[in-house]
C-alpha cells in the first residue's frame, strides 16, 4: 500500500460508523488526487443475487446530476429526428448508423435511447451494444415513444443502478467538487430510490451496509436506518 493511501486511511476510524454529514465531509477531505474525483456509494443489500426474482435494476434522477456529461445517442425514425435534436441528443441515429455499429463493432456514445419502432432494427447491433451495457431497455427508461422526455431526463442526471453478483449496488453520486449539501441530497434521493425497488423475495435486513468513498480514496461507513 502506498504512503498516500496509508496516510489517508489513518484519518478514517475503521470501527466507526459515521453520520452522513460526517462521512461526506471526510470523503471530501481524504481526496487528494489531481483530478475532480467521483464520490461513490457502495451498498450491500439483503438479496440472493443468484435468484432472478431478487435482481435490482432501476433508475434515479439525481437532483444535482453526477458531474459527468454523458454523450447521448438517440435511435429514432425520421419523424422523431427533429425532436431528438431539440431535446439535446448528441447523436441522432437511424438504420445506417445501426449497420455501421454492427459491422465496425465501435460506438462513440455513453448511453443510448430508442423509440419502440427502432428496437427490432437495433437487434442486429445487440451483440455490440449488449456487452457494453448500451442496449436501450424499457427497464432502464431508455425505450419509449416520448424521445424528448427520455433525453431530457438523462441530461438532467438520470442514472441506472443494479446489483452485482455479490449483492452490492454501486453508484457515483457526484464529484468531490460538489458542496456537501448537493452530495447529501443526491445520496438521499438515491437511497430512497433503492428502498422503493426492494424485491418482494428479499428477506431480513435490506440495506445492510453503506460506504462512501472517492475515486482512489479510503472508504467511510455510513449509518443508515435498517430497512
Amino acid at each position: 500500500m502506498g504512503k498516500r493511501i496509508t496516510a489517508l486511511k489513518a484519518q478514517v476510524d475503521p470501527k466507526k460508523v459515521y453520520t452522513l454529514d460526517e462521512a461526506i465531509k471526510l470523503v471530501k477531505e481524504t481526496s487528494n488526487v489531481k483530478f475532480d474525483a467521483s464520490v461513490e456509494v457502495h451498498i450491500r443489500v439483503g438479496i440472493d443475487a443468484k435468484k432472478s426474482d431478487q435482481q435490482i435494476r432501476s433508475t434515479v434522477v439525481l437532483p444535482h446530476g453526477t458531474g459527468r456529461t454523458k454523450k447521448v445517442a438517440a435511435f429514432v425514425g425520421p419523424n422523431d429526428e427533429k425532436k431528438a435534436q431539440e431535446a439535446g441528443a448528441d447523436l441522432v441515429c437511424g438504420e445506417a448508423e445501426i449497420k455501421q455499429i454492427q459491422t465496425s463493432g465501435k460506438v462513440n456514445f455513453d448511453v443510448a435511447v430508442a423509440t419502440p419502432e427502432m428496437m427490432p432494427k437495433l437487434a442486429i447491433a445487440a451483440k455490440v451494444l449488449g456487452p457494453k451495457g448500451l442496449m436501450p431497455n424499457p427497464k432502464t427508461g431508455t425505450v419509449g415513444p416520448d424521445v424528448k422526455k427520455l433525453i431530457e431526463e438523462l441530461k438532467k442526471g438520470k442514472v441506472t443502478f443494479k446489483n452485482d453478483d455479490t449483492a452490492n449496488v454501486h453508484l457515483a453520486i457526484g464529484k468531490v467538487s460538489f458542496d456537501e449539501k448537493k452530495l447529501k441530497e443526491n445520496f438521499e434521493t438515491y437511497l430512497e430510490a433503492l428502498k422503493k425497488v426492494r424485491p418482494n423475495g428479499a428477506k431480513g435486513t435490506y440495506i445492510k451496509t453503506v460506504y462512501l468513498t472517492s475515486s482512489m480514496g479510503p472508504s467511510v461507513q455510513v449509518a443508515v436506518s435498517a430497512v
